[in-house]
């Protein structure tokens, strides 16, 4: 079984859409891993539908599959980074939050994409924890009914530093919201948790709803190019072999916008050369 790789848009943010869309298809990209954002396919600009019909038709023009991605820096707040959230404070932010995961469901069922990505966000400094976890259930329960409603799968992805910050965390949510499935960022294991990332695919591979990958330090939150960091290449994309999983694996360099022209193809043709040893921990670089 060949893994479907992706790249995420918020690593092409000096490119157009469309233009990043053609990269991806004439790298060998199996798929897109769509960020909304204001600069590619902005939920909050007019005449959504039209749009998005119009790029359900390139993307299947272009042979690309999607998810969508929700983790735009600035899109509901132009001068607070990710806000507002889940968690927020104030229930007209956790609404404006979960309003904005429901049109993103609405894009993806428009799309034919396979999942949803989001994740709970950071709790304001002070807050009651349990009260925090409180609006989360209400919030996500609220966003993983509505998505099945309309035949979509939900993903939290679990973000170091977050309320929901590893597969730990995830699992005690999940268990609370049923329908709900799991992000793994496979290099975030190398920062939370208690899974290496490998062994993270292996235990959770039945609930799998998205999947990303990029290099980590160990003990550092930077998404790096694969060669850059600690994680084992060949182990995680064998693991991901070994359990079968058939979706989209998204590569997410949101700081490379600047070389993606040569990391685009690199990366990919990083990924491929790992997938073909995947027990051993052979090194990998990519030249970009």
């Amino acid at each position: 079984m060949s893994l479907r790789f992706a790249y995420n848009t918020n690593g092409l943010t000096s490119h157009r859409l469309d233009d990043a869309l053609t990269l991806l298809a004439d790298c060998g990209y199996d798929g897109v891993a769509l960020t909304l954002d204001v600069a590619h396919h902005d939920p909050y600009a007019p005449d959504l539908a039209g749009r998005t019909r119009r790029l359900a038709r390139r993307l299947n023009a272009l042979g690309l599959a999607s998810v969508v991605e929700t983790g735009a820096r600035f899109l509901l707040d132009p001068r607070r980074k990710h806000h507002p959230t889940l968690v927020s404070p104030t229930k007209e932010d956790r609404i404006r939050r979960r309003d904005f995961l429901r049109l993103c469901v609405d894009v993806a069922v428009g799309l034919g994409s396979e999942a949803v990505s989001f994740w709970a966000g950071v709790p304001e400094p002070g807050a009651d924890r349990d009260r925090s976890w409180h609006w989360l259930v209400d919030g996500a329960r609220s966003v993983v009914e509505y998505a099945e409603r309309h035949g979509m799968t939900c993903a939290l992805e679990p973000e170091p530093g977050m309320l929901v910050d590893d597969c730990d965390d995830w699992a005690r949510l999940a268990a609370q919201i049923p329908g709900l499935t799991l992000a793994l960022d496979t290099g975030h294991c190398l920062v939370s948790g208690r899974y290496a990332p490998d062994a993270a695919v292996r235990v959770f591979a039945s609930r799998l709803g998205a999947c990303a990958i990029e290099d980590m330090p160990r003990g550092r939150h930077e998404h790096r190019a694969p060669g850059e960091g600690d994680l084992d290449f060949p182990a995680v994309l064998g693991a991901l072999t070994d359990v079968g999983y058939p979706g989209l694996v998204s590569l997410e360099l949101s700081r490379d916008a600047h070389r993606a022209d040569t990391l685009v193809p690199a990366a990919l043709a990083a990924l491929r050369a790992a997938e073909q040893q995947p027990n051993t921990t052979a090194e990998l670089k990519v030249d970009a």
